[in-house]
């Protein structure tokens, strides 16, 4: 390390490292985030009724907004500020299922969430209300979503076990060598199985639909999608996304523009909402592989990295069609097996987070098994009755001594 001294004063400079350390860095951290999660994003897409070339558009728009929002952030800020989409958003779509106007009306509640997102960093009383939800709560809500996706895996064995089981095995021996590549090397796995499945039984591949394209649907309101799935997407997105990512980049020492991000991601989730993407957000996980030292010794130079994914972002969005094509003609239950192995780390820190604090251990109980349910009344799905639920609980009853 090289140093310079004035007088008796000794100061430290950076390591030197040239573009390609950070360039490589946002390249994996965009390969990373993508892999991971985009099976869980076309199963709440599905889930809400849109076809496949609904849910294809959708994919499309959040990786292309969130690409956009990247580099405007990064740029005008030079910061190392990565977005993503809602991963925990995609998994309570997921879980509601269709709602009363179908997918028009979940089209329009995914508008209705870009608003309060922006109305959030303008509003300081709106965003301490999300904080002032308790985390034991969020948290259970967020871990009775994921739960029955993350069966998923075990309820395909029986199906497709020819391509569900080397899935599982590769995930499993990633996860013990290197976590980081476990769901993509599983995702290969899928592709191969499923490859090798289709060509066997001779499923013939829409090649035209292969190609990107954008499918537009005129949002429709609906007060059952508002707050079946408008509410719930809006916490969960805050709770389990934005308000984690502001802190993973506090721990690099990187303050993140509050105003500017819920703007940006906001307007994005508004733009992406008639293509189909649900919601965009701060970065919590994968923040941490563009604004880490690893990514650049020289914390003035990370900023590239969070560029450089919102570049990546934007070439990896050329192969939604392709990938919907794929999952539509591979087994049954392949989709969902990659999705539930993306979410069992997710599902084990929300139970962690829910379950540890006893005062009101009762109380996150009841709101995980809610939302696990999967119940629906009026038309409003299990995510918004979990939360409420848990909320009047802990409220009535007492908190345990621990």
């Amino acid at each position: 390390m090289s140093t310079s001294v004035t007088g008796t004063a000794q100061v430290e400079s950076p390591p030197a490292a040239g573009l390609g350390q950070p360039i490589g860095a946002g390249i994996v951290t965009a390969l990373v985030g993508f892999t991971s999660s985009f099976a869980v994003v076309l199963a709440g897409l599905t889930a809400m009724g849109a076809t496949s070339a609904q849910a294809a558009s959708g994919l499309l728009a959040v990786c292309v907004t969130q690409a956009v929002g990247m580099i405007v952030l990064s740029r005008r800020y030079r910061m190392p500020i990565t977005l993503a989409w809602s991963t925990p958003g995609a998994a309570l779509l997921a879980s509601t299922g269709a709602v009363a106007g179908g997918w028009a009306a979940a089209v329009g509640a995914f508008a209705v969430v870009g608003g309060l997102i922006v109305l959030t960093g303008f509003w300081d009383r709106l965003g301490a209300l999300i904080a002032a939800i308790p985390v034991e709560i969020a948290q259970a809500m967020l871990a009775g979503v994921l739960l029955p996706l993350c069966l998923a895996p075990v309820k395909a064995l029986p199906v497709s076990p020819a391509v569900v089981v080397p899935v599982i095995v590769t995930w499993l021996v990633l996860q013990r060598f290197a976590p980081r590549w476990s769901v993509l090397a599983a995702f290969a796995v899928a592709a191969v199985g499923s490859s090798i499945d289709i060509a066997v039984h001779h499923r013939r591949l829409d090649l035209p639909a292969m190609v990107p394209r954008l499918e537009w649907t005129v949002p429709h309101w609906s007060w059952q999608a508002m707050i079946g799935v408008a509410v719930p997407l809006y916490v969960v997105t805050m709770a389990a996304q934005n308000i984690p990512g502001t802190a993973v980049m506090r721990t690099f020492d990187y303050r993140v523009p509050w105003r500017a991000a819920m703007t940006v991601t906001g307007l994005g989730t508004m733009l992406g909402a008639p293509a189909g993407g649900h919601a965009i957000n701060l970065a919590a996980i994968s923040a941490a592989l563009s604004a880490a030292p690893s990514a650049h010794p020289d914390p003035k130079r990370r900023w590239i990295a969070a560029c450089t994914a919102g570049c990546a972002y934007l070439v990896l969005a050329l192969a939604s069609g392709a990938l919907v094509m794929l999952v539509a003609a591979a087994p049954k239950g392949v989709l969902e097996t990659v999705a539930g192995l993306a979410l069992i780390a997710t599902l084990a820190s929300a139970l962690t987070a829910a379950l540890t604090p006893a005062a009101h251990r009762s109380a996150a109980a009841l709101t995980f098994l809610v939302a696990a349910s999967g119940i629906a009344l009026l038309g409003i799905g299990a995510a918004f009755w979990a939360l409420v639920a848990g909320l009047v609980v802990r409220w009535f009853l007492p908190p345990v001594a621990s």
